[in-house]
């Protein structure tokens, strides 16, 4: 017959320290720091001014003219007329909507790229404004 092992007896653990009572001394030390300042507030009656640049009307090239038309417009104006074209047309790209799949007339705008993203139809569409 196959002799049973003994089992070794368990080494003790030392016992946990107890956490130190707090002291009332921490407290008033606490107490002693100065408080945050606050933020100025801000001024609720004026309004932010648009950047000088950006609203300075720009004359757009033939091709992008066909496009937004052919009077003279601020950068984020000509922006948001070239996204409500992309729209209408629904030229956004359905499974990566970064992407926009240009039709004639943005093909180009877009100097004959037939995808591009959003990101650098900006760049391209700059080249077309003076």
């Amino acid at each position: 017959m196959a002799a049973k092992k003994a089992k070794k007896p368990a080494a003790k653990k030392p016992a946990a320290k107890k956490p130190a009572a707090k002291k009332p001394a921490a407290k008033k030390a606490a107490a002693k720091k100065p408080a945050a300042k606050k933020a100025a507030p801000k001024k609720s009656g004026a309004k932010r001014k648009p950047n000088a640049a950006f609203m300075k009307p720009l004359t757009p090239s033939p091709a992008l003219a066909a496009v937004i038309g052919a009077a003279a417009q601020p950068r984020t104006e000509v922006t948001s007329k070239l996204w409500a074209y992309i729209k209408k047309n629904g030229l956004q790209d359905k499974v990566n909507k970064r992407n926009i799949n240009a039709d004639d007339k943005l093909r180009e705008v877009f100097g004959g790229k037939k995808t591009v993203s959003m990101f650098e139809m900006t760049k391209l569409v700059s080249k077309h404004l003076k």
